[in-house]
């Protein structure tokens, strides 16, 4: 994890120097270090990194409104990606060495808010839309050739979501949400009643599909979207349902790479308290627990995947991000608030500005 000490190691003593008195003391007062796209309350957008204390350390100007960061895991290089359908990827070195870069999608494809570098940091890879053939793809970058686009791969699947690089470094699990979206027609849903959402297991190096897998029971609509690793090394993913809204089908389940995929079972007053909705998945550092987050529902939940119950919840208006800390689960809103759970020791603590849908732990390189 970026502990305080880390992130200035890593920084230098310029970075420190030349932060504004009060955001060098939100530093100085940092324990960890987190990373979230958000909305400014005097209007516009940024990514900013944050403490877990309730203060602001940097902010980094967007365009428009941003989704998820991903990092490099060798030199810690930050790539903010634009909201479905946005057409734009911020590059920032969170220690502030290098002038932010904007990446632009190429004609054809946009970006679907998620990616990941390759265990070498050498490429970049983001979930895309090619929206006229309604096909997911996956873009590659070439982070040294200033992350020109050196082709794609097919996600085998519509509206790819949220990406994850398993921990053999040579497999991509991708987040088929089986929605076809098109620029023309901004976020509306074209296909609703012919959705085909999956989970594909993807090589890295050939883009060849190594398996694939598809919810059954009539659960056609249960876009599945975003994604994490427990500690035994399965899928964990939370859905977001397009049907009829008196229904409530169970949102959260795993799969394995052998072919297993299930919903678990929640209770009913849980599940109800979702409202249909998951907007992020999280495991905890040791992959003990998975946080789920419901903003619709104002619900942060906590399960133990071994025994598939739920262990801790919390009430959190508009809460959405999810991200471990040293001991739990630290939640974030869009009413910037940030506050721990499930062992977390993180209090309730509120900034002036509207956290967006995930929050990312930083990590030493």
């Amino acid at each position: 994890m970026w502990q305080r000490r880390a992130f200035l190691r890593a920084a230098g003593a310029g970075f420190a120097a030349a932060l504004l008195p009060h955001r060098a003391e939100a530093l100085e007062r940092a324990e960890l270090v987190f990373a979230s796209s958000i909305q400014k309350r005097e209007g516009g957008f940024a990514a900013a990194l944050v403490n877990e204390a309730g203060s602001v350390i940097s902010t980094i100007e967007l365009p428009d409104r941003g989704h998820d960061i991903t990092f490099s895991p060798t030199t810690g290089q930050g790539v903010v990606f634009a909201r479905q359908p946005g057409t734009f990827a911020v590059i920032f070195d969170p220690t502030g060495a290098s002038q932010p870069q904007t990446l632009t999608s190429i004609a054809g494809r946009h970006f679907f808010g998620h990616g990941a570098f390759s265990p070498d940091g050498k490429l970049l890879y983001a979930t895309e839309n090619d929206f006229d053939n309604a096909r997911g793809v996956i873009g590659i970058y070439d982070v040294a050739g200033g992350y020109k686009r050196i082709g794609e791969f097919d996600t085998f699947g519509t509206g790819p979501h949220e990406m994850l690089l398993l921990p053999d470094g040579e497999t991509f699990v991708v987040a088929n949400g089986g929605i076809e979206t098109h620029p023309d027609y901004g976020r509306t849903e074209l296909n609703l009643d012919t959705m085909d959402p999956s989970i594909a297991f993807i090589d890295r190096r050939s883009g060849g599909l190594i398996g694939q897998m598809r919810l059954d029971g009539g659960l056609h609509q249960l876009s599945i979207r975003h994604m994490a690793f427990d500690h035994q090394g399965r899928v964990w993913f939370g859905c977001q349902f397009r049907g009829p809204s008196a229904d409530r089908p169970q949102l959260v389940g795993y799969a394995t790479r052998d072919g297993e995929i299930r919903l678990i079972e929640l209770p009913e007053t849980t599940l109800g308290s979702l409202r249909n909705y998951i907007g992020s998945v999280a495991a905890s550092a040791d992959g003990g627990l998975i946080g789920v987050s419901s903003p619709e529902g104002n619900t942060i939940l906590a399960i133990d995947p071994d025994t598939a119950t739920v262990v801790a919840s919390l009430g959190l208006e508009n809460g959405c991000g999810i991200a471990p800390d040293s001991t739990g689960l630290l939640a974030s809103s869009g009413e910037g608030a940030l506050n721990g759970l499930a062992g977390s020791p993180a209090p309730l603590t509120t900034f002036e500005l509207n956290f967006d849908n995930h929050l990312r732990l930083l990590k030493a390189v």
